[in-house]
């Protein structure tokens, strides 16, 4: 490289070595995707860029002509590639443009050889280049990304308009007494005082923190409260158990459980339940039922707080009878119990990918007033509903349910979500017919036996990690016939929305088994030839994964990402991992994940949000695990956000994470998370939008402060209102906004203290008579957002 001289100043001799820089790593890498089948525009543009940079060290006008060469070709092959859609645009065309204004500083082109006389000649390239990069920018970004000015544009429209609201009479919305709002889990609430009319004028009526982990430990607090006449109820992540006065937020008691907070990313209290004893007064008459970290099954005293003492032990009841040995964290519930028919029911978290042999993921029934057994639905002995005998435990690393169950009184069914054979996520040749036919399904369980009454899977041996993490939701879906379906709702993280017959499992919406890739055959697993595609309901999972569809901020980690792609094994959705690389999409956080969807029960809409992100696995051999030193904790991890586990006693271990770049961004493009509704009616899409803004987001988790919509990766939920208003909070943005339902439109929006990582309530005070919108702030760790311990109230001001 030539050295620095008296005639070339210094600031066009760091100019060119940064552009021969550049333009080398482009070369090289750009060279290597050419071998990997990729595109070859990054090789080129590494060529002109570093002869522009070499011209310029001759101090020669003719670098910056070649640059500008290089942006038209650049302009042309972007807009090719993905039209005019401003993140898409964005990487391909912002850092090119910014690196070329280096030539219009004065020390760079004026010693540049017969510059002088042919000034506005020579820099037409460059400047006409600069101008249409601009102009497609702002167009891309105005047309499709858009200013964060409310409307914001909606991303997809057109496939269907909504029906005429028909309020249902049949709903009393003064509480919140489940978790999702109704035994059914539709978070529908017919209170109709804050309307798309007066919404603007809502404003915070009071915050609580919760406080800190005594001992220190942090995981996500994204309890959903219950209201109950004047209190709201709402539990944290290290268990401990609320009550606030529903009108000022002030503390009315608490409960300290003192559970065992297990060093697992996932510990944390989704919510509690609420049971009212039929015809009982008194103490514990009306019960608040909470289950612990350390499996516990617990009942306090709805006014007082304190321990239902004919319940279990003191109030207490173990949830590890039967389960045999497990290490601290590797049975933990985490989803509010389910209530039927006098009943607790409770599932459980078992920590993935530690070993084959975990404990069971036996679902088992409770009394409600007693805290005694009543039944175990365990799916490795499904006729035996008993505690074990004596020396005997629960079937060992069956699927588990984990999510939040719903119930159907009238019929007796208890629905509960079911995960993979605990263990080994990522590879199945070691499960029993019995987990293949239980695993990643609904089960639906007779409250009163603990029999399977039927189940439906929406994964065939899943080896993605694509346990059913998600409520499913009961709606009776009018016609105008008159006839009525009893149907209930499976969202999944493929993205699958299942429609069934809840009365018998039968899909109401066509579902087809299609032909799914075959490949990673080198481990001698035991693939599902077709797997279950929701054909009769639309899909939020996205597209598929192409090299065009990576993303970055620039070209270079764009460039690495698509290197990346090429690199692994993709056939599709559903590939299958093996001993190389491969990709799935959705990724293990979804699709839909445990916020499920909400349901406008007046207008038959369904809203629903998805993520769209992609996940890098590998399975390693034992001898690989070994020397990486990977084996089953004593403490039980669930995987977070990437890593490799053991999965011991198994053949192979496995290495699994979100596909990111170098900066710690997603690979994949934007949106990553979208908000849709769809019309349950007619089953048609009838909006989606990307959901949430780039402000909080940026590469090594710095804030970018854009106030662009980006839709950023969200883990809330929504509430459906009678007024036609759906609030939806969880974003990484920070913003809690609302919509109307059956538009897309954004109507209003305020900040949060932190993320909302929750599903918003609503109820009515009984001391002023006003509607409250109540959501907790707790924040997402894995994208580093700030942590918290808020709930958070708003209400309309007092007349």
């Amino acid at each position: 490289m030539p050295k620095l001289n008296a005639s070339m100043p210094w600031v066009l001799w760091i100019f060119a070595v940064i552009l021969i820089a550049v333009g080398g790593t482009l070369v090289v890498g750009g060279g290597r995707l050419l071998l990997l089948g990729g595109s070859i525009y990054y090789l080129v543009a590494g060529i002109l860029v570093v002869a522009s940079g070499v011209l310029l060290f001759r101090q020669r006008w003719d670098g910056a002509r070649l640059y500008g060469v290089m942006l038209v070709i650049t302009l042309a092959w972007a807009v090719w590639e993905v039209g005019v859609h401003g993140w898409l645009l964005a990487p391909r065309i912002i850092a090119p443009l910014v690196l070329g204004l280096g030539f219009f500083i004065p020390a760079v082109w004026k010693p540049l050889a017969g510059v002088a006389e042919k000034w506005s000649h020579r820099n037409l390239g460059i400047t006409f280049g600069a101008l249409v990069g601009a102009f497609l920018i702002g167009a891309g970004l105005h047309a499709v990304v858009g200013p964060y000015t409310p409307p914001d544009p909606i991303y997809q429209t057109g496939m269907t308009t909504p029906g005429e609201a028909k309020p249902v009479a049949d709903i009393d919305s003064r509480d919140w007494r489940y978790y999702g709002g109704d035994a059914a889990g539709t978070r529908f609430t017919a209170l109709d005082q804050i309307t798309p009319e007066n919404i603007k004028n809502l404003e915070v009526a009071w915050t609580f923190r919760a406080g800190p982990d005594p001992k220190g430990f942090t995981a996500p607090f994204e309890g959903v409260p219950l209201k109950v006449d004047r209190t709201v109820y709402v539990c944290t992540d290290y268990n401990d158990v609320i009550a606030l006065d529903a009108e000022t937020g002030q503390q009315k008691w608490r409960y300290v459980s003192g559970a065992y907070m297990a060093m697992a990313p996932y510990s944390h209290c989704r919510g509690v339940s609420y049971y009212r004893v039929p015809e009982a007064t008194g103490e514990c008459a009306k019960r608040i039922i909470t289950n612990t970290m350390d499996a516990k099954l617990i009942a306090l005293d709805a006014e007082t707080g304190k321990l239902c003492s004919g319940f279990g032990e003191g109030g207490v009841t173990s949830l590890l009878t039967g389960i045999g040995k497990a290490g601290d964290g590797y049975y933990y519930p985490t989803s509010a119990p389910a209530i039927v028919r006098g009943k607790i029911i409770v599932g459980a978290m078992v920590a993935d990918g530690q070993y084959w042999g975990e404990p069971s993921g036996v679902i088992r029934a409770y009394d409600a007033v007693t805290g005694k057994f009543v039944w175990a639905f365990d799916i490795g002995r499904p006729d035996r509903t008993t505690e074990p005998p004596e020396g005997e435990t629960y079937t060992r690393s069956t699927p588990n349910s984990w999510a939040t169950m719903s119930v159907d009184e009238n019929l007796g069914l208890v629905y509960a979500p079911t995960g993979n054979a605990s263990g080994a996520d990522y590879y199945g040749a070691q499960r029993r017919p019995f987990d293949d036919q239980i695993s990643s399904s609904v089960v639906a369980i007779d409250a009163d036996t603990g029999h399977m009454r039927w189940v439906f899977q929406t994964t065939h041996h899943d080896l993605w990690d694509y346990d059913v993490p998600s409520q499913p939701t009961l709606v009776d879906i009018p016609h105008p016939d008159g006839t009525v379906e009893h149907a209930l709702i499976q969202p999944t993280k493929r993205g699958e929305m299942f429609l069934l017959d809840r009365a018998n499992g039968n899909p109401i919406a066509t579902v087809e088994e299609r032909p799914v890739p075959q490949g990673g055959k080198e481990v001698n697993e035991r693939l599902s030839p077709t797997q279950p595609f929701s054909v009769g309901m639309p899909s939020v999972a996205g597209a598929d994964l192409t090299e065009r569809s990576m993303w970055g901020i620039t070209p270079l980690d764009q460039l690495w990402c698509r290197i990346d792609f090429r690199k692994h094994r993709y056939e599709g959705p559903l590939t299958p991992p093996g001993l190389t690389p491969n990709l799935f999409s959705p990724s293990y956080g979804g699709g839909s994940n445990f916020f499920g969807v909400s349901i406008d029960r007046d207008r038959n809409i369904m809203i629903a949000v998805s993520n769209h992100l992609a996940t890098r696995s590998q399975l390693l051999t034992r001898e690989e695990a070994t020397r990486r030193g990977l084996k089953a904790l004593d403490v039980g991890v669930s995987i977070d956000m990437g890593g490799a586990v053991a999965q011991e006693k198994t053949p192979f271990a496995v290495a699994v994470g979100p596909m990111m770049s170098p900066l710690e961004i997603p690979c994949t493009s934007p949106p990553f998370s979208t908000l849709a509704a769809v019309d349950l009616t007619t089953r048609k899409l009838l909006w989606t939008k990307p959901l949430g803004l780039a402000t909080g987001s940026g590469p090594l988790g710095i804030k970018s402060h854009l106030p662009l919509v980006m839709g950023v990766p969200n883990w809330g939920g929504v509430l459906a209102t009678r007024t036609g208003i759906s609030f939806v909070a969880g974003g990484t943005d920070g913003y809690f906004r609302a919509v109307e339902t059956a538009t897309g439109k954004e109507i209003w929006h305020t900040k949060t203290p932190v993320p909302a990582l929750s599903i918003p309530i609503s109820y009515v005070s009984e001391d002023s008579g006003r509607q409250f919108i109540v959501v907790t702030a707790g924040g997402f760790r894995p994208f580093k957002t700030e942590l918290g311990d808020y709930v958070v109230a708003y209400t309309l001001p007092k007349k």
